[in-house]
């Protein structure tokens, strides 16, 4: 698995005009929790569902999935948004050309729940805020990343909830029910996590 502190090589990737093509997919976890302030200073400012596209991609990067879970997702690599699209077409611009594991990451919309199951990474709308218990049931032991900006989101039984500190957006994880699913986070991943959190509850 890649690691987060592999820095100079990602943060080179974003000084290359031709391989930026306005992703951002391999250096905003650097830019906007490592990098120096410096460093950053000197990148062009990203909107806000830019970098949650680009944490998407990362989070399937640095996620592990078990092999029998794999083996049941398909060729590719889907990274999935349930309900409103609030992406437009950041998450396909960024998610462009990419794979993880061999296989392509393709941006896939859905609208029913049995659909999830498919998906590698799911990000859950907020527009879907009042039906997340059922969501989250449905996804039990599925081996799916479940990913939202929807408040209480980790301590609810979501997996990693988008969360703004200090202006900058950053990201809480519930590890108990990612352990649940069978997937394994990156140490890497956790020591960027605002909070990690261990907890059974799930859903309202």
């Amino acid at each position: 698995m890649p690691h987060f502190s592999d820095a100079e090589s990602l943060v080179s990737v974003s000084q290359n005009p031709g391989s930026l093509r306005c992703r951002l997919s391999t250096v905003l976890v650097i830019l906007f929790l490592i990098a120096p302030s410096g460093l950053r200073a000197q990148q062009p400012k990203a909107s806000e569902f830019e970098v949650k596209a680009a944490y998407l991609y990362n989070f399937g990067r640095f996620v592990q999935w078990s092999p029998a879970a794999a083996s049941v997702k398909g060729n590719s690599f889907p990274i999935c948004v349930f309900g409103q699209d609030p992406f437009g077409t950041i998450l396909d611009t960024i998610l462009s050309g990419e794979s993880i594991d061999g296989k392509a990451v393709v941006a896939k919309r859905i609208s029913k729940a049995q659909d999830a199951l498919d998906c590698r990474v799911l990000y859950i709308s907020a527009s879907e805020d009042s039906h997340l218990k059922e969501i989250l049931a449905g996804l039990d032991k599925a081996g799916v990343l479940t990913v939202s900006d929807i408040p209480q989101f980790s301590q609810r039984g979501g997996m990693i909830q988008f969360v703004v500190v200090a202006n900058k957006i950053r990201f809480e994880v519930n590890l108990t029910s990612a352990q649940d699913a069978g997937l394994t986070l990156s140490s890497d991943l956790l020591k960027v996590a605002v909070a990690v959190r261990k907890s059974q509850q799930s859903g309202d």
